[in-house]
């Protein structure tokens, strides 16, 4: 896991390997930073960024580890652990794993608001109309949902892989389960699916809870998540109106009024995520450019061209 000087870790922070060494996300772990947007306070301002390369005299990674936690924390250790979640998260990094002369990429300054460090934008007018939206941006690997055009939260995702990619396009939540075994599993195994909630129904993708790999799009198709997102998701979104007045997975009943609409946006990432562009002196974090209108991205279902058709508006 070397680096040059100005490159990013392409891995999450507070993960754990498998026998094959492949690194996960430590789930639990990220709880005390994740969480809905706040407020915006009068001193929230922008938040810039800039290179901390690890660095150690005596040539020990344990050292220049423990002194990087003590930089974060402003000498305070305690702090320091809690605000390298945050930075891993950002880098997409495995901190514990990274050696002399890797390169990370640190906010100037912390606040209590996930949401401050979001590529997201704040606000989105072209949402404004829709009581809810969810969003999520391939080439970075992130999912977000506005309220009325107001960030309401956002966070990390692993999409489908090259050989099953996650489709692009406009589709709407449909039905949901705590928990599901996937039709995938291969014989004596079985693939647990927390908080799973489907948005195309003739594929059988959903969005749920799942053990995620620190690289990128990985997945047979469906998007995982973090479980405290994937929880939140699940109790956030409404579901599709089915004329016998419950939610189908069997394909039964006709769908009379669609779900929370979904923007799944932009390629995949050639290789890992890139989470900030790094060409310059200071690193800045991609922002995700999102359509003027949700209506603009096309349908990426039958049940959406449907439910275009009886829009009274196509100018909205």
């Amino acid at each position: 896991m070397r680096c040059l000087p100005i490159c990013l870790l392409i891995a999450l922070c507070l993960a754990h390997k498998t026998s094959v060494g492949q690194d996960y996300v430590h789930q639990e772990a990220l709880k005390d930073i994740l969480g809905p947007c706040k407020d915006l306070q009068p001193d929230a301002g922008r938040i810039e960024y800039e290179f901390k390369i690890l660095f150690s005299s005596r040539n020990n990674p344990v050292l220049a580890r423990n002194t990087f936690y003590k930089i974060l924390g402003e000498g305070d250790m305690d702090l320091g652990m809690k605000r390298k979640k945050l930075v891993g998260l950002l880098n997409r990094t495995l901190i514990e794993h990274s050696q002399i002369g890797d390169t990370l990429i640190v906010p100037s300054r912390f606040v209590d608001d996930f949401c401050a460090y979001s590529p997201f934008p704040r606000y989105y007018a072209g949402a404004v109309d829709f009581d809810k939206l969810f969003i999520i941006d391939k080439s970075i690997q992130a999912w977000a949902g506005y309220e009325y055009g107001r960030l309401a939260r956002w966070g990390i995702v692993n999409t489908g892989a090259k050989s099953s990619p996650t489709p692009r396009g406009r589709f709407n939540f449909n039905w949901k389960t705590e928990y599901r075994i996937s039709t995938l599993s291969p014989p004596g195994e079985r693939w647990e699916m927390y908080w799973v909630f489907n948005f195309h129904e003739s594929r059988g993708i959903h969005i749920h809870q799942y053990p995620m790999p620190t690289g990128g799009p990985t997945s047979h198709g469906c998007v995982r998540l973090v479980d405290d997102d994937a929880e939140w998701i699940y109790r956030w979104p409404d579901s599709w109106k089915m004329t016998s007045g419950m939610g189908s997975r069997s394909g039964r009943g006709t769908v009379k009024k669609p779900g929370t609409t979904i923007l799944v946006l932009n390629p995949d990432p050639i290789g890992d995520p890139s989470p900030f562009d790094i060409s310059g002196r200071y690193p800045v974090i991609r922002k995700v450019l999102l359509p003027r209108r949700p209506y603009d991205v096309p349908p990426g279902t039958e049940q959406q061209k449907y439910f275009d058709r009886l829009r009274p508006s196509r100018s909205d």
